[in-house]
């Protein structure tokens, strides 16, 4: 029913916003990997409401509980469960809109799917549940660290405020020095100001999330219809409020001419790569070797402290008003779960691959 994700390394989150808990249970994980809580935690941190004046003021601890899979610290090869209690939850913020459905919100369609919804919060639509993917990815950074894979990304826009640098001048680590996760210190307080301005109108506001991968193995990926590209795309779309992906070039490779976007291949010091890398890493949908880069574009978030037009489940005509505590932009707390799906989709690749080479056996 979609709430799985993997083939191999494959995880099943559970839980809704304002139910007793969300968590995670990772099947497939290799056994003898060193589960570090520090770093699920440290993640997690990252996601967490309440960080900032940028984000919902919600309080939830966040904290990790391992609950299977796990014996002196390191991964069993048995089902890893992992879970984190909810605390915080204010249910009557949504007692107004039991019958109503929220412009943009996914309301209307879960109601007429499913005949029932969970308004407080919007139940497993609610993007509590990406804390699930949060743990899992941690873990999946864990394995993929062993074999040199590192992921990071980023926030390079928010609203019209755009971060213009390649990634490859940026000191991405420094994103992690603002609240809004952008490596440009001016821009950065650029893209603060206008959030803040935004939160002051009763308003929200969207983003781009980037992200890079490095340390890739060549051969990555599936020919046909598993596709590297075609994953990492299915997995930030997953996320909720993305809009967009693209990697590589991009929408902008289409103004190039053919002898300006292809890659050339050279040999220097007995390695392999390309002189440029408008591929972004991936070539037939298989990994070149090459950084790995995209961006995820994400929608202003659909709660806004403003009287809008909707109808309730009676078909009647109703004025929804927004209430209870919102983040007014979610592309800061969107960077470690773009990181997240980014690691899952990359260790299944992993896995797989290795379980398709007669030398993995020897």
């Amino acid at each position: 029913m979609s709430n799985s994700y993997g083939k191999i390394f494959k995880i099943t989150t559970f839980g809704e916003s304002h139910g007793r808990a969300v968590g995670v249970v990772i099947d497939g994980c290799p056994a003898g990997v060193v589960i570090d809580e520090i770093k699920i935690q440290h993640d997690l941190a990252r996601r967490k409401p309440g960080q900032s004046i940028l984000t919902t003021q919600r309080q939830e601890e966040d904290k990790i509980e391992i609950l299977s899979g796990v014996f002196e610290g390191k991964s069993t090869g048995t089902p890893l469960a992992m879970m984190v209690w909810n605390a915080d939850q204010r249910s009557k913020d949504y007692t107004h809109i039991a019958d109503q459905f929220r412009p943009s919100h996914a309301d209307f369609t879960y109601f007429e799917k499913y005949g029932i919804r969970d308004y407080r919060g919007g139940g497993r639509s609610s993007a509590r549940e990406t804390l699930a993917r949060v743990a899992a990815g941690a873990v999946a950074k864990i394995i993929l660290a062993k074999f040199g894979v590192t992921i990071n990304a980023y926030v390079s826009q928010a609203g019209p405020i755009k971060l213009t640098t390649d990634y490859k001048a940026l000191n991405i680590a420094l994103a992690e020095e603002n609240i809004v996760r952008c490596p440009d210190a001016a821009v950065a307080q650029q893209m603060i100001d206008f959030i803040d301005e935004t939160r002051k109108n009763r308003d929200s506001v969207g983003g781009v999330v980037s992200c890079v991968v490095t340390g890739t193995p060549v051969g990555l990926g599936e020919p046909v219809f598993d596709k590297l590209h075609a994953e990492l795309g299915k997995a930030m779309l997953s996320i909720n409020a993305v809009k967009g992906f693209e990697y590589g070039s991009g929408f902008e490779g289409v103004a190039m001419y053919g002898s300006q976007h292809n890659d050339e291949i050279v040999i220097e010091n007995g390695k392999t790569h390309t002189t440029t890398n408008h591929s972004g890493g991936v070539q037939g949908g298989i990994s070149n070797g090459e950084d790995i880069y995209f961006r995820v574009a994400f929608k202003p978030v659909a709660t806004i402290m403003q009287d809008q037009d909707s109808i309730n489940e009676k078909g009647e005509k109703v004025i929804v008003s927004g209430k209870g505590r919102h983040d007014p932009c979610v592309v800061p707390r969107a960077v470690p779960i773009v990181e997240a799906m980014a690691a899952l989709v990359l260790v299944d690749f992993l896995l797989r691959d290795r379980a398709t080479k007669l030398s993995a056996l020897k």
